[in-house]
């Protein structure tokens, strides 16, 4: 007997890394074994993850498993959301277009800028004095 077909990618953000897996479903989302309601209890976190495929209206079409580590929710939620954006176009090709349209294609790059001696942050000083 064949495997079930599913389509895998990878989304990153920030210091998250999202392995996403789409399979024939109902629509049903589960992250990090639990369901998507549990995980990300914030509503705005579930429609950023699920944007993509609101974009494309597979909504009943899939069932998404997504493994995510590092990072916080947020930098999790936006990486779920490209791997679903990736692995929707492996799919179907056709979907590039709208996805891009909605901007959910791009990897975001922007990283936490690391902390430089002799400073206490990145970028702030300590307080200047003249005399």
């Amino acid at each position: 007997m064949a495997a079930p077909v599913q389509y895998a990618a990878v989304g990153r953000r920030k210091t998250s890394v999202a392995r996403v897996y789409l399979r024939p479903g109902s629509g049903k989302v589960v992250v990090n074994k639990r369901a998507i309601e549990e995980y990300f209890p914030l509503d705005f976190r579930r429609r950023l993850i699920t944007r993509p495929l609101d974009v494309t209206e597979t909504q009943a079409q899939f069932d998404v498993v997504v493994n995510a580590k590092g990072g916080g929710l947020s930098g999790q939620a936006e990486a779920t959301q490209l791997g679903i954006a990736r692995a929707l176009m492996k799919f179907n090709e056709e979907f590039r277009k709208p996805l891009r349209d909605a901007g959910l294609v791009t990897r975001d790059p922007r990283m936490v800028e690391r902390k430089k001696y002799g400073r206490p942050k990145a970028r702030k000083r300590f307080q200047f004095s003249k005399r």
